[in-house]
């Protein structure tokens, strides 16, 4: 999509253009399984079976998934890595066994920068995934993985989000042997994304209306779609103003639960996995202490008596149910913003690179 002259920008245009686009982003990704199958190759050949995710903002709420990645997939253990403990404190860790992969869109991330430099000079494998190769991430790394999520042009990330996500269960499915599995089943969401992407931009128009009051808001999901959870409240943060915090299924009834009532709506993120009776259980609770409910995923509909249902198909593979879950968290943002009368596409003090503070 080519960006609009500043005179005829419409609000939102931008933002939901590269919504629109992540089925054709989630292909281009795929044009570079072979690099990916490749990438895992190496992190097998030398032992490595501790991955470190750095990041920040979306690319964070994807590491979040990568954890399940490669927990579930080749059974790897992973982490969200500190990277004020490395950068900011001079920790001196041990990262000789580990493979460091790190999350960038513009690959320009200062600390990022700096934290894959010591890991690399401390004797760790060090992968960049980015979406510019030739940035300075993709230099300082020993391997690079390409995104390939096209130009992105909107402040708020989705489909550098949902490539990201993307990128890690390829990774992860690779380096279990089920690197075939997994790219089959991300080319069948973008073909399942893509058929649903209308009906879902005029399901979440509907409820962005009926929403249009909200000033805050709980985002609740578990397991792999705890990182949608995050995503999808750093989209209403960010465009919207709302202050939504995702939480766990399980952290909602250890506290926050006593702050919900009518004017407190409550998210809710349903995968047909093993998560989805504790997700169920806290939309329950939430609904019993007066909140309204608003219920996505492919088991939105497995979540009793929400007030706005927006699901969303079941991909073939239930490990990549965050890549459709997410989309129509993305499209509220989009819509409510706008209810809002506030321009997704330029939100306040943003810019399309994280300076380190």
């Amino acid at each position: 999509m080519s960006a609009l002259p500043a005179e005829e920008h419409t609000p939102g245009s931008l933002l939901l253009g590269e919504i629109r686009e992540q089925p054709a982003a989630l292909e281009r990704l795929l044009e570079h399984s072979d690099e990916y199958a490749a990438v895992a190759a190496v992190a097998r050949e030398r032992g490595l079976n501790l991955v470190r995710m750095v990041g920040h903002g979306s690319s964070d709420n994807a590491a979040s998934y990568g954890v399940y990645a490669f927990g579930l997939l080749p059974r790897w253990t992973a982490l969200r890595d500190s990277i004020s403990l490395s950068v900011y404190y001079g920790a001196e860790i041990d990262l000789k066994g580990s493979c460091i992969i790190a999350l960038s869109q513009s690959g320009e991330t200062p600390d990022v920068l700096a934290y894959v430099e010591r890991a690399r000079a401390r004797g760790a494998l060090t992968i960049a995934i980015t979406n510019d190769p030739r940035s300075a991430l993709g230099e300082a790394a020993e391997l690079v993985l390409p995104l390939a999520a096209g130009v992105e042009r909107s402040i708020a990330a989705t489909k550098t989000y949902t490539t990201q996500v993307a990128a890690l269960a390829l990774l992860a499915g690779h380096a279990a042997g089920q690197g075939q599995l997994i790219g089959e089943g991300i080319r069948a969401v973008a073909a399942q994304l893509d058929d649903a992407l209308p009906a879902l931009e005029r399901r979440l128009a509907e409820i962005a209306l009926a929403l249009a009051f909200v000033g805050r808001m709980f985002v609740i999901g578990r397991g792999p779609e705890f990182a949608t959870a995050r995503e999808i409240s750093l989209k209403l943060l960010e465009t919207c103003r709302v202050a939504a915090e995702p939480l766990t299924a399980t952290d909602l009834i250890h506290g926050p639960l006593a702050a919900l009532d009518g004017m407190f709506p409550v998210w809710t993120i349903g995968s047909d996995d093993e998560s989805l009776p504790a997700v169920r259980e806290a939309a329950a609770r939430a609904r019993a202490a007066g909140a309204t409910l608003v219920a996505s995923g492919p088991a939105a509909r497995e979540i009793a008596n929400a007030g706005f249902y927006a699901a969303v198909p079941t991909p073939t593979v239930t490990l990549l149910s965050p890549l459709l879950s997410v989309v129509p968290g993305q499209l509220l943002a989009w819509a409510l913003a706008q209810a809002k009368g506030l321009d997704p596409d330029r939100p306040n003090g943003l810019s399309k690179i994280t300076h380190a503070l």
